[in-house]
């Protein structure tokens, strides 16, 4: 007599989750072109309204950032494109990380500080933000305290994830010395600014040598986060969701 064979069932097979993926590059884009609109619109503003005059700031150092925000409708649309810009900002900081361990970057403590520097300093920027165009005491230690933050944690960060860049050989040779330049001018006006006060110089051009390094500081931001675009969208780095149904 024959046995029969027992029937075994077949192993289902496995079925992906759906997934979707968004590209990342529009993020840093958008994080380095509000707050250049934002101040070109507000200084535009302030000098037709009369608030500063016209010159060029990055040379004569006339007015800060702050001042040609300071008042009236040009406060109002700076902190209206300023505010979401921080929050793109440290979602960058937060996403570099992502990014860097993708191409294999050796994890170290440098790395980890990125998103931690980045938080803090887009934190600040919003505080910068919120206390704008307000009078007191407290309201300027705050604005103050917020830019010196905001710059210092920024400028970190982009030394580091700069360095990681560099060692990974992830861009064309101008613009890692492009990068490289970001990260040591940077420091130099950061010293400049602070260091205004001892030099043996007028009130009128200590004033303006401060208020020419604060406009070429953003635009060096401005121009860092133009580049991590550029880095993103060549390395296809992309955001990627999927669902996971569950079991009734």
């Amino acid at each position: 007599m024959r046995r029969r064979g027992v029937a075994r069932a077949r192993p289902a097979e496995r079925v992906e989750p759906p997934s979707v993926s968004w590209p990342t590059w529009p993020l840093p884009l958008l994080a380095g072109l509000l707050p250049l609109v934002a101040t070109v619109l507000a200084y535009s503003l302030s000098v037709r309204l009369g608030i500063v005059e016209a010159c060029n700031p990055f040379l004569d150092g006339c007015t800060s950032i702050s001042r040609a925000a300071r008042q009236a409708l040009p406060n109002y649309l700076f902190r209206a494109l300023l505010l979401p810009a921080a929050a793109l900002q440290a979602i960058c900081w937060l996403l570099c990380g992502a990014w860097l361990r993708e191409l294999r970057a050796a994890p170290s403590r440098k790395l980890r500080a990125v998103p931690v520097l980045g938080l803090a300093a887009a934190a600040f920027l919003v505080l910068y933000g919120t206390f704008l165009g307000t009078e007191g005491p407290e309201y300027r230690w705050m604005r103050r305290y917020g830019v010196v933050v905001y710059f210092g944690g920024t400028c970190l960060s982009m030394l580091l994830v700069s360095d990681a860049v560099r060692r990974l050989a992830l861009a064309p040779r101008r613009l890692v010395s492009a990068l490289v330049v970001f990260a040591i001018a940077l420091p130099l006006l950061g010293l400049a600014n602070a260091f205004a006060p001892v030099f043996d110089l007028s009130d009128a051009r200590k004033a303006a040598l401060q208020n020419s390094t604060e406009w070429w500081g953003g635009l060096l931001f401005t121009l860092f986060f133009f580049s991590l675009a550029w880095l993103w969208r060549a390395s296809a780095f992309r955001l990627r969701f999927s669902t996971q149904g569950r079991d009734g």
